[in-house]
């Protein structure tokens, strides 16, 4: 198939091509986004048949982090486990650490079966808790029931 030809760089390259990497890697660390610094925030817990689903929140509502059990790694029916929604809460938890988070609060949507063990994980986390709101939407007459079945 014949020879491969080797080329050699010379100094002045190598200290060129190096300083376009440095730069380049300094352009990316200012691009990053820069990390919020809060004291308080909200943390909302969607827990569903199929999945649990968290958001924390500052108070403006900006999101701070976010997590689900399908992006987990969790598939199927294990989504809405409780023990997925521990871990659901544990990495949201370990996401904002960073921003100094002192108090929050709990609003739980959702009649899933992750809702109880995501609320008692984030309290064991270690977070001050402020309350702890249930938002679920509740029919107050609910939607027309269907005709009577004639036979």
């Amino acid at each position: 198939m014949g020879k491969k030809k080797i080329t050699k760089q010379n100094e002045t390259e190598l200290m060129e091509e190096t300083s376009k990497l440095e730069s380049a890697v300094k352009k990316a660390a200012v691009a990053a986004p820069t990390q919020r610094h809060t004291k308080s925030a909200n943390i909302y817990i969607q827990a569903t048949y199929n999945n649990t689903i968290m958001t924390a929140t500052d108070n403006s509502g900006n999101a701070l982090a976010w997590s689900s059990s399908g992006a987990l790694g969790f598939k199927g029916a294990k989504k809405a486990t409780p023990f997925a929604a521990s871990k659901v809460a544990e990495t949201v938890v370990e996401k904002i650490r960073k921003s100094g988070l002192q108090d929050v609060s709990i609003y739980v949507k959702g009649i899933g079966s992750g809702r109880e063990s995501a609320v008692r994980s984030l309290l064991s986390a270690g977070l001050n808790v402020s309350s702890v709101t249930d938002t679920t939407p509740i029919p107050h007459n609910g939607c027309r029931p269907p005709k009577v079945r004639r036979i």
